[in-house]
Formats: structure tokens, C-alpha cells, sequence
């Protein structure tokens, strides 16, 4: 899960449910005293929800995206 790190408006949501992901793909951005924070994936992975829309406004800490890690093929 992605929290947000800071009160801010969602600006782009670059992901749907379901997508899979690579690693430093940009999920989200959060705008935050004129400020755009890139929300990225730290490790190729698939989105299992988005909570939050373009222009809406969120809290620190809440969910923005929940996520999970691919699993490793060995």
C-alpha cells in the first residue's frame, strides 16, 4: 500500500486496478505546496486498487494505491 506522505490534491493517476507495473513506473502524483511528488513503484508489481481520483484532495497517510510486488522466477 502507498500512503501519502503529505495533505496534498491527486494531480495524475497513471495506474488502473489491475495493471501490472515496473519498477520506478510513476503511480500517482500528489500536489503539495506547489509542489508535484511522483508516487512511484519501488519493484515491478501489479495494482490491486486505487482509492483516489484526479482533483481529489487527501490526508497524510491515507491509502492512495494498494500494490503487490510480482513474484520473483527463479
Amino acid at each position: 500500500v502507498f500512503a501519502a506522505p503529505m495533505p496534498g490534491k491527486v494531480v495524475a493517476v497513471n495506474v488502473s486496478t489491475g495493471d501490472n507495473v515496473t519498477a520506478g513506473a510513476t503511480l500517482i502524483v500528489l500536489e503539495a505546496m506547489k509542489m508535484e511528488h511522483a508516487i512511484k513503484a519501488p519493484v515491478d508489481g501489479c495494482v490491486t486498487a486505487v482509492h483516489y481520483a484526479v482533483g481529489d484532495q487527501v490526508e497524510e497517510g491515507r491509502d492512495l494505491i494498494a500494490f503487490e510486488p510480482l513474484e520473483q522466477q527463479s
